[in-house]
Parts: structure tokens; sequence; C-alpha cells
């Protein structure tokens, strides 16, 4: 099996001292191999998404010393297809339309019987809307109905080979109706999820080794049922730790002080990123 695996930001602000880590590692990983990297822009977001970020990312990419196959693949162009798999599930059952507000949720999980359990997508859902039958998907988002999923999906379990987690990973039913719960697959401003799209888009390009950062590891358990419910192949995955400033807080965009673009204006090297992140 070809080694393919792909370094996938979002154009939301400057790529920072993490980024240049996952990427490098990523380009390190194919070339031992003898793979190959691929650049795909996750923009869905384009309430936020700006086109002077995206150049951004190709010119302190380029700096870094990587080079991709064009062209580029943009999130933002595959809408369609995100739809149709979002219809193929429905026609199955296996989504429903969730019209609660956000505060309708978090007034649900305060109630005296109900306890609040954070998953790797967050306080899991109460399930208010599951039998609701709501049918305009323009006033809500799309829900799995996670334990109509596990009715299909015989068993969960996936390699990991980053140093945290290295082997084979399994998960029960019991860890996703009491760990995930009935998670959003798309939403009204995307018209889908990171879930749903990050596991389309891997398989359309035949991503055969998923490296990322260990803050999504749990969410892995997401992308494997979905992969089995659209008949998709799961990938290997490596999750790699993170870059964390000096309190030990892991950086965000909004670190500008650690962005890659301001270390190239103040004259540092590739070499000398390199040396930064320990690689």
């Amino acid at each position: 099996m070809a080694f393919l695996t792909r370094f996938a930001p979002s154009p939301t602000g400057p790529l920072h001292l993490g980024h240049a880590y996952s990427a490098l590692l990523a380009q390190d990983m194919a070339q031992a191999a003898g793979g190959t990297v691929l650049l795909r822009i996750e923009d869905i977001d384009q309430s936020r998404s700006r086109p002077k970020w995206e150049t951004q990312i190709y010119d302190d990419l380029q700096w870094l010393g990587l080079n991709w196959p064009r062209p580029v693949m943009r999130q933002s162009d595959r809408l369609p297809v995100y739809r149709t798999a979002l219809d193929r599930l429905l026609a199955r059952g296996l989504i429903y339309i969730c019209t609660c507000s956000r505060r309708d949720i978090d007034m649900a999980l305060s109630a005296p019987q109900e306890g609040v359990t954070v998953g790797p997508d967050g306080p899991i859902y109460p399930g208010t809307c599951r039998a609701a039958q709501h049918r305009d998907g323009k006033n809500g988002v799309f829900r799995l109905n996670m334990a109509a999923a596990m009715d299909l999906v015989a068993d969960v379990n996936f390699i990991e080979t980053g140093p945290c987690h290295t082997g084979t990973i399994i998960r029960t039913r019991a860890d996703y109706l009491d760990g995930i719960g009935d998670i959003v697959l798309a939403r009204r401003d995307m018209g889908t999820s990171y879930h749903l799209s990050v596991v389309l888009d891997d398989a359309a390009q035949g991503v055969t080794h998923v490296l990322r950062g260990e803050d999504l590891f749990e969410a892995t358990a997401i992308h494997v049922v979905l992969q089995r419910l659209l008949n998709l192949a799961t990938p290997i995955y490596h999750h790699h730790p993170l870059i964390r400033d000096a309190a030990g807080k892991r950086l965000a965009k909004r670190d500008d002080a650690r962005a890659i673009a301001k270390y190239r204006a103040e004259g540092t090297t590739p070499a000398n990123i390199r040396r930064m992140i320990g690689l």
C-alpha cells in the first residue's frame, strides 16, 4: 500500500508553529515511506475563511520547503458531495433533524436527572429531537442517530501508530452511546461538518495515513463509524503531540507571536523552525 497522507489547514488565520510541526512531520514520514503529501484547504466555515489566509498558507508552506500535487482540493467546492452523503444516511433512517438551540441543550443537560458528559464533539446531546420527526432541515441541524448506527456496525477499530496510543484501538457500542452520542453531521451555515467532510475527503483522495494532532484522537471513533456506514476504507492514523507554549497551553491561531509569517519576517530560517519544533 502506497503511503499517501495530507496536511489540511483551515484558512481562518495565520499558520503557527503547531501547523509547521504537523506539515513537516507529514512530509518527513511520507518521504521515509516513498509516499506523497497532499494539501487540502478545509474552508467549510465560510464565515471565517479568508482568501488572504489561504494565500498565506501556500506561501508559508513553500517557504518551509513543502511541495504538493496540484490542483489542491478545497472543501467549499465539494458541498454537493457532502449533501449526497447526508441524503444517503437520511434515506436509511440514520440521521434526524434537530431544532434545539444551544440554550435548549444546556437547559436539558442541567436538569436534576441529567448529567453532563463531554465527548469528542462536546456535551453529549440528550436526544430531545430524536423522535420528533422534524421535516424542515433549513431550521435545524442534522444529527446522527448513534444507536441506529451502532445497530449496523458490528465492531469499530482502527490502527494507531502515534506515540501515545500505538496499536489496534477498539471502541464498543457503550463507548459510542455513552461517550459520544448523537453528533452533528451538518449545520445550516455550513452544509456539512468537520466529521463528515474529512471522512469523505480522505476517501476521495485515497488517503492511506492520516497524520494530525492528538487533540483529534478521540474524534477518530466518529470518523471510523462514518466510514463503516458509508462503506469507505479506514486509513491508518497517527496522532502526534501538540506544540505548546511555555505555560503548557496548546497553540491557537490567535497566538500571532508564534505565527510562521512573523518568524519569516524576523529572518528565521526553515532550519531554525525545525529545531524549534523538535524536528
